[in-house]
């Protein structure tokens, strides 16, 4: 048996060191050096150096000024981390239709005049329900109600969202989406007040 043992135990520790310390350490100051805001987690900072959210994790608004993103039925709060993974319904789920009922009634409750068909990614909730991203469809869908809040042009405010609508990834994978969060923040420090008049612009 100690035959055995002292080759397995220098083995042992050499592939400890390697797995556990080296390629770890490898993996991160390659990461941090070639994809850093990546490494980081996304995140976006606004001008103060603050850290406002991250571009992977949705966050919950309910404003009618603003761009509501998916439905999030992570618990104890919407789009927790901690609780990411099969936090959607089924569509064999008894619960689901009572819930999609409850989410279309919302909606049209916020744009009354809206007789558009309300998206899917509206009124389901994603599999991770940390999902920053809607569908294009989902965007326009909203354009009404948040124009019609910030007294903003229609069209000036779809020009704004085409512009923040990502292509396939590649060109290949995915669809086209549109992140809620940095689509909001663009609203925000876009529009101005010169006295009694409203300014928006999409930068």
């Amino acid at each position: 048996m100690t035959k055995h043992l002292k080759p397995a135990i220098p083995l042992f520790i050499l592939l400890s060191l390697i797995t556990g310390v080296v390629y770890p350490a490898l993996v991160t100051v390659l990461a941090q050096l070639l994809f850093p805001n990546q490494a980081n987690g996304s995140l976006i900072i606004d001008a103060s150096g603050k850290s406002i959210g991250s571009k992977l994790i949705g966050q919950p608004f309910s404003d009618p000024s603003h761009f509501w993103g998916r439905p999030s039925a992570t618990s104890p709060f919407s789009y927790n981390a901690g609780a990411s993974g099969g936090s959607n319904l089924g569509p064999t789920n008894p619960t689901l239709p009572e819930v999609v009922k409850t989410r279309i009634e919302a909606l049209k409750a916020a744009d009354p005049g809206n007789d558009a068909p309300v998206p899917i990614d509206l009124v389901t909730a994603s599999a991770s329900g940390l999902d920053p991203h809607v569908s294009p469809a989902a965007a326009e869908y909203q354009i009404s109600r948040v124009a019609r809040a910030r007294h903003i042009d229609p069209e000036e405010l779809r020009a704004c969202v085409a512009r923040h609508t990502e292509p396939r990834q590649w060109g290949l994978f995915g669809e086209p989406r549109v992140n809620v969060l940095a689509l909001n923040l663009t609203l925000d420090a876009g529009q101005t007040r010169t006295g009694s008049a409203l300014k928006f612009e999409c930068d």
